[in-house]
């Protein structure tokens, strides 16, 4: 009997492996501010945004993350991403 260490099988999460920093900033230069306080409704995006200050709010906001999360992976799906 061989003993065959199993491989790990990649993530299908689409998110593996970024962090909220690299999500934000994707869709920024993707998006632009004006429009992606558009698409998702947070005060984060639409009063003087900027990376820093978003990713302070959201790290402490679970809700908000989410909806940010969901609309990169909505963006990933319809190739809206640069």
């Amino acid at each position: 009997m061989t003993d065959k260490k199993q491989e790990p099988s990649p993530s299908k999460d689409p998110l593996h492996g970024l962090t909220l920093e690299r999500i934000v900033t994707h869709l920024m230069e993707s998006y632009g501010w004006e429009a992606l306080g558009e698409q998702i409704r947070i005060k984060c995006f639409t009063s003087n945004p900027s990376v820093q200050s978003s990713l302070k709010f959201l790290r402490k906001t679970p809700w908000a993350r989410t909806k940010v999360e969901d609309f990169y992976k909505y963006s990933l799906r319809k190739n809206k991403l640069k």
